[in-house]
């Protein structure tokens, strides 16, 4: 009876544990205090957009990913002086460990100075990337 009990409480922390991963997978959050603050022209490797700038750090085998570039790609479209900068993490070591990336798609909303205004990791959504967006092109 100890067995079974054991199995359904390690089944329900599990089955919460990924409720709330699921739940927080690709939604982006404000920047914590300590962390890098502005990324520049050289660290992307690309230029600045004129309003905002959508980073995203990719993996060649990651399916997700390309998903990411397709939904980042269509708000920088739709909205003038945005650009998408996509970065292979792979060739950019350096660049992830300095930034505390531990997996991929990570996807950094960047105001007009290169300020990082949102952070998520995993897929976005389009509505939540327009959103973030809307907060570094008024702030």
């Amino acid at each position: 009876m100890t067995g079974l009990a054991v199995v359904a409480a390690t089944l329900a922390v599990a089955t919460l544990v990924g409720v709330v991963v699921r739940r927080r997978d690709g939604v982006p959050r404000d920047v914590e205090d300590g962390g890098v603050e502005r990324l520049t022209t050289d660290d992307l490797g690309a230029e600045l957009g004129e309003r905002a700038t959508l980073v995203q750090f990719s993996s060649a085998f990651c399916q997700p990913c390309r998903a990411t570039r397709r939904i980042l790609t269509e708000v920088a479209e739709m909205v003038p002086g945005v650009a998408h900068v996509e970065i292979d993490a792979e060739s950019r070591l350096e660049l992830v460990r300095s930034l505390n990336i531990l997996r991929t798609p990570t996807v950094f909303v960047l105001d007009p100075s290169g300020r990082v205004v949102k952070r998520a990791s995993g897929q976005p959504r389009k509505a939540d990337v327009i959103a973030a967006l809307g907060q570094a092109v008024e702030g």
